[in-house]
This record gives structure tokens, C-alpha cells and sequence, in this order.
């Protein structure tokens, strides 16, 4: 699962004419699911993506977590992100998840960051949105729940 994510002063998501997600200050976020990946990878982004360190602190530093300044979420589906772009000139799209299960995981990480206490906005899964962000910094940071560090392995043999 790759979540692209951008800080934001606001952010906000059109479909069919229609505002159906707005936030304030906090984070816009573009979800991929790859085929394969489970509701541990959306439990470990969710974490990651709630308590990472890139909002300023009084010094300027990237010291508080989304968790921390009570920043907003506008989390948008986007399978693109699983594109391969390395041979041809038009990406495939292999590594995506089939739509139905890629709905399932993102509507179970929209939960999981609900459950953080965080307010969280969505587009609509599958639909075209507009996308209106305002970026702050910018900062913009790809996370991967295939880096997820590996907790335990077994001891190496000689």
C-alpha cells in the first residue's frame, strides 16, 4: 500500500460537480493498494502516516506529528500510484489491487485513521475528482507499507 501525502493549509475534492471532502490545516493523502496487501499494511501506514514528524514546532523544526497539532485528513484513492512506467510509453497497472478489494483496504484505512481520533475526509472511490490543494512547505512524502521493517527473523544459520 503507497500513500502519497501532502501538507496542507486546506485541501478539498470535486466529483460530479459536488465538494465532497474539505479540510483545514493537516494532510491530503493519495492511497494506493497493490494487489497482495492487507489490512496490516493500511494498520502500519495509518500509524506511520499519523504520528510522522513533519509539522513545525514553535523553532521551525519538523517535531509534531499530524496526532500532535490536530491536523485534518482528505484521503484520496488513486491507483495510479501502482503504475510501472519502465518500459513503453503508457504505464501498467499490474501491481494494483482489483477494484474491489482495493475499495475494501481503502475504506478500512479511512477507518483505522478515523479511529485515531483524526478528522478525515474522503473522495469518492473510483469516481473522477478535482483535487484542490493548498500546499504548505511544500512538503510532500511517499510512504511504502512494503517498507515495513521486518519484526522478526529467524536467527541466521552458519
Amino acid at each position: 500500500m503507497k500513500a502519497l501525502l501532502q501538507r496542507v493549509s486546506s485541501a478539498a475534492v470535486v466529483t460530479d460537480g459536488e465538494e465532497i471532502g474539505r479540510i483545514g490545516n493537516g494532510l491530503c493523502v493519495f492511497i494506493g493498494v497493490a494487489a497482495g496487501d492487507s489490512e496490516k499494511d493500511a494498520g502500519w501506514l495509518v500509524s506511520k502516516l499519523v504520528n510522522l514528524r513533519i509539522f513545525a514546532d514553535k523553532t521551525g523544526k519538523f517535531n509534531l506529528s499530524l496526532l500532535e497539532t490536530g491536523g485534518e485528513l482528505l484521503l484520496v484513492s488513486q491507483f495510479t500510484l501502482l503504475a510501472d512506467a519502465r518500459h513503453g510509453r503508457r504505464p501498467g497497472f499490474a501491481d494494483a489491487a482489483p477494484p474491489a478489494e482495493a475499495e475494501r483496504l481503502f475504506n478500512v484505512f479511512a477507518e483505522k485513521c478515523r479511529g485515531t481520533g483524526v478528522i478525515v475526509a474522503t473522495g469518492r472511490f473510483q469516481a473522477h475528482m478535482a483535487v484542490e490543494i493548498h500546499n504548505d512547505g511544500p512538503v510532500t512524502i511517499m510512504l511504502d507499507s512494503r517498507d515495513m521493517p521486518i519484526v522478526s527473523r529467524p536467527p541466521s544459520r552458519p
